[in-house]
């Protein structure tokens, strides 16, 4: 896949992912319909004949909010769908309730295929993640904001190609504020079995401070605005998502 952003404070441009390749059996130029007409979602939002293919196949989740019967989390957190082109997310994205618009105690996630959105996940359970709390919800943009991060993380434009580390991306709706997140598979420090094992925990810190960099940028945060990371296993100690910051960008 081609690169889809060289500057990490733009956002994504969609329209240079490759269209992707399929079995031509027709003898029709690849993406052109028997009219010979090309069809994006850029152009028709329900009929279209071409797909941009992503990276990695990514899943959205929604925890709706808990009813106060002692629901569990397992019984909140619902599978929506998966998708892997560019027209299957903006089609998904145009017919799901904005944020602005969900109730309170709501969540969005999307994460990569195979990952579910919980501290347990295998895939998730040694890592933790970047997050940023806008306490003045009358003064942003939440949609847009939300919107730009899932763009950066479907295009591969939060870290380098061999960085190995974003799992996924949340937005939560609470009563006085949105938070949005970014998850990480590592707090800096290799796994076992890991592909980036001799990586030292300064040159892992530094990867993630990178990320950070990249998502604090998503978010249009101003420079003296810092998002804060922390390790799952810490808040899970702490009973808090909000675990004292491993370090800041």
């Amino acid at each position: 896949m081609a690169d889809v952003a060289v500057n990490p404070n733009q956002q994504v441009p969609l329209d240079t992912i490759p269209i992707s390749p399929s079995d031509n059996s027709s003898g029709e130029p690849q993406g052109e319909s028997s009219e010979g007409e090309i069809r994006t979602v850029f152009h028709d939002a329900d009929n279209f004949n071409v797909k941009h293919p992503l990276m990695n196949t990514w899943t959205l989740w929604f925890t709706k909010p808990p009813s106060g019967k002692g629901d569990n989390w397992n019984e909140l957190l619902k599978e929506v769908i998966s998708f892997d082109s560019v027209e299957e997310f903006w089609g998904i994205y145009n017919n799901i309730t904005p944020t602005s618009d969900l109730a309170l105690k709501s969540d969005y996630h999307l994460f990569k295929r195979g990952v579910r959105p919980e501290w347990e996940d295998a895939q998730n359970k040694h890592g933790g993640k970047w997050a940023f709390q806008f306490k003045d919800k009358k003064v942003i943009n939440i949609d847009a904001l939300w919107l730009h991060v899932m763009l950066a993380a479907i295009g591969e434009n939060l870290e380098e190609q061999d960085d190995n580390e974003v799992m996924g991306v949340v937005v939560n709706v609470r009563r006085g504020f949105y938070r949005i997140g970014l998850w990480t598979r590592t707090v800096g420090k290799a796994l076992p079995n890991d592909p980036n094992k001799g990586r030292t925990f300064e040159q892992g810190k530094e990867t993630l401070q990178k990320i950070g960099k990249r998502f604090k940028a998503a978010l249009q945060l101003k420079d003296n605005e810092t998002v804060e990371f922390s390790g799952h296993t810490d808040a899970a100690h702490a009973g808090s998502t909000r675990a004292k910051a491993k370090f800041v960008a």
